[in-house]
């Protein structure tokens, strides 16, 4: 946590059995986990280019998920192997001469290609490891051998898992691309822990008083600011041991180093120093004279304690998610409580400086998913199980915290997916619940200090979270599209009374001019404008025909039958087509025409005027509290600043938003509506929240009640609100 992994061992020559497996540990829990993540990546890749993946390479990548679990293992033997080479080197007797494919060949080629870029890339780093892997050698009374971790060994862990599947060119290219980048993110932070490992135990030029050059680190709070970019071309493998090695490229270009922002390494800083003047104020009423007697627990014994606790059951930690602020003090009870049964007197140990903020960082980080997202009660057992996993992988390092595409953090984004909103109504959904409950057992049963298994569960998780971001998109498409129906149906409407009350309002009229006018016409008016639209030729026919009537009862009151006959005669078609409108067949159109001449030629007949009350709104009741449905109105009191922010949203865009009961939900803007700049919002499950205009969501952002420029990962929100809890407490003590 401080900087030191696991089992560094201070002092001159450490045993070198003890660093080599220490050695062996690093490389295969920091590049074991990378096979995982590349099959989606490509997916992911495929899916965003123009016409999506071709019908080959979705087979091709149905083979990479259906494998993903072997390639894990077949990869990982790889990387472990090195370090089994490094004690003495395998027989190669039982490889034999032979022909290759062309494609296997090409895949070879290109893994020569990745394998200089990288081997310029970490030249430095490079050349420091080979001196102190010398001095290693040595030690051991070995001969000269090979860097297990260096780029040849690693590219040829990747050729010898991929080699044989026969992939796509152009799929093959991207494995490759995103091998690169992956690798990119995990070798700037393992050669420093490395050098440092073998530094720290006497091996190399830094015990005779030369010190080594600082390495860039790949750490970063949040999501890097500058991120290597891809090879122009095929990207990677290692040379093949039955070819003649192929030449370097002339003067490649090599990606940029990954930039690591001051900006986001002064948050992390930041934030740590947050923590301990919280926690300094919180445990004021201890004397620090107290807790100087006693002694500082090593990371490695609380990770020994945390491991002992991690298969009991969860119920303390659940219950402690229940109320804010309680979870910290319940993780350092459990962990007294197991140091107790190790045979150490919690009375005369404490926890360090890193240890406190692995445990605070975690517990603030579950209270503030809980905080932040609509999680049911039973999803708390689920996270429960989680805590003591999760406070192990942020004792290892802060790697969780500052790394986006960490695996720990990738698993609790899915798991919260999973959770948020999830009421089990549906078969779908109880299956979701079951897998992510699955997974979380699985963590529990199987971590220990590899974070490879949070990947192997985020895999087996995304399966179904896959399925249900369709079934979410599809419910977003048809809440877009009933939310669009309802207003081209209200503009519709409003359009027809309008005209409507025009027509009503010119003269008096006779009961059945006015009746026609109120009933057939208007309905007749309102499906033309929705199937036709408003300035089409029908539409145009219909509203002349309201005129038209207006002016035959002014005929029949002034008694100009020849005219009146005329016009009518002309209308007939128009009349008898809107009656159908409303379902009446050709007879009882004919009879519906008869009764409006019948009152027309009488010109002595009552006229008067008229008035007609709006059609109904057809929006749906508003049963659920939690879903509010505003009429687009602007007259609320509003800050028209926000609302000009909020009318520059655009779909994709979440936010926070507290429901009828005061609970936290996210939220996203799926749909603007072209008629009424109207917002849709939708929770991640794709189901409809919320339809506002600009004017009344801001007057809710000014009552609290809605945030804006949520976080689109449910960690990345947590560590936002954990920010904001942590400024708040300092700012209060």
């Amino acid at each position: 946590m401080a900087g030191q992994p696991f089992g560094v061992f201070q002092g001159m020559h450490t045993e070198p059995g003890r660093i080599l497996e220490e050695m062996k540990r690093l490389a295969v829990e920091q590049l074991g986990a990378l096979p995982a993540g590349l099959g989606r990546a490509v997916e992911q890749t495929l899916q965003a280019s123009p016409g999506g993946p071709s019908f080959e390479e979705q087979n091709a990548l149905q083979l990479l998920r259906q494998q993903s679990a072997g390639h894990v293992m077949r990869f990982r033997e790889q990387i472990a192997k090195g370090f089994d080479d490094f004690r003495g080197p395998s027989d190669r007797a039982g490889h034999h001469m032979g022909l290759v494919e062309e494609q296997v060949l090409d895949f070879h080629l290109a893994g020569q290609r990745l394998s200089v870029l990288l081997e310029q890339r970490y030249q430095r780093p490079l050349e420091v490891m080979k001196e102190r892997l010398g001095a290693l050698s040595n030690v051991m009374r070995l001969p000269a051998a090979s860097n297990p971790i260096a780029p040849a060994r690693l590219v040829g862990a990747f050729v010898q898992t991929y080699g044989d599947l026969k992939l796509p060119e152009a799929l093959s290219d991207l494995m490759f691309r995103q091998y690169q980048l992956a690798l990119g993110r995990v070798l700037d932070d393992l050669y420093v822990r490395i050098n440092s490992l073998l530094a720290g135990a006497g091996y190399g030029s830094d015990v005779q008083g030369r010190r080594a050059t600082p390495l860039p680190s790949s750490r970063s709070w949040a999501q890097p600011e500058e991120v290597l970019a891809p090879a122009a071309g095929p990207s990677a493998a290692v040379p093949n041991p039955f070819m003649p090695a192929a030449r370097p490229p002339a003067a490649p270009t090599l990606p940029p180093m990954p930039v690591v922002s001051s900006r986001l390494s002064a948050e992390l800083s930041g934030l740590r120093a947050q923590l301990h003047a919280w926690r300094n104020q919180a445990s004021s009423e201890q004397s620090p004279a107290d807790l100087s007697k006693r002694r500082e627990l090593q990371t490695q014994e609380v990770v020994t304690i945390a491991s002992v606790l991690q298969g009991e059951a969860p119920d303390t930690y659940a219950r402690a998610l229940a109320g804010p602020g309680r979870l910290g003090e319940c993780i350092r009870d459990q962990l007294n409580s197991g140091a107790r049964r190790l045979g150490m007197s919690p009375d005369q140990i404490r926890l360090g400086q890193p240890e406190e903020d692995a445990i605070d960082m975690v517990a603030m980080l579950f209270e503030s998913v809980f905080r932040t997202h609509s999680l049911q009660d039973r999803a708390r057992r689920l996270y429960g199980r989680l805590v003591l996993p999760y406070v192990k992988v942020a004792l290892a390092s802060d790697a969780m915290f500052v790394q986006p595409q960490h695996p720990a953090r990738r698993l609790l984004d899915a798991v919260t997916e999973a959770c948020e909103d999830n009421d089990a109504s549906t078969p779908q959904d109880r299956e979701l619940l079951e897998r992510a409950a699955a997974v979380s057992q699985r963590v529990v049963a199987e971590y220990n200090e590899d974070i490879a298994i949070f990947e192997t569960a985020h895999a087996e998780l995304e399966e179904l979270l896959i399925q249900q971001r369709r079934r979410g998109e599809l419910q977003e498409s048809r809440a877009a599209k009933a939310t669009y129906g309802r207003e081209r149906l209200a503009q519709a409407r409003g359009q027809a009374d309008e005209l409507l009350r025009a027509r009503l309002s010119t003269r008096p009229l006779t009961a059945a001019v006015a009746e026609f006018l109120t009933a057939p016409w208007r309905h007749h008016l309102v499906q033309t404008l929705l199937r036709e639209g408003d300035g089409s030729e029908r539409a145009n026919e219909a509203i002349d025909l309201g005129v038209a009537l207006v002016e035959a009862d002014a005929m029949a009151e002034a008694g100009r039958g020849r005219e009146l006959a005329e016009r009518m005669f002309s209308l007939q078609p128009l009349i008898v087509q809107c009656l159908a409108s409303l379902g009446l067949d050709e007879g009882a159109g004919r009879h519906g025409m008869a009764m409006l001449l019948r009152d027309l030629a009488r010109p002595d007949c009552e006229r008067r005027t008229h008035s007609a009350a709006p059609l109904a709104s057809d929006e749906p009741a508003n049963d659920d509290p939690r879903l509010w449905l505003a009429g687009g109105t602007a007259t609320v009191p509003h800050d028209p600043a926000i609302a000009a922010t909020i009318r520059r949203l655009r779909p994709g865009e979440w936010m926070r938003l507290l429901d009828a009961q005061g609970e936290a939900t996210s939220v996203k803007v799926a749909w603007v509506s072209p008629l009424t700049s109207r917002l849709l919002l939708v929770n991640r499950r794709g189901m409809r929240v919320l339809v506002s205009a600009p004017e009344e969501l801001a007057a809710m952002v000014g009552a609290g009640r809605l945030v804006l420029g949520g976080e689109r990962t449910p960690f990345s929100e947590a560590m936002v609100q954990l920010r904001q809890r942590l400024d708040h407490a300092v700012g209060q003590c």
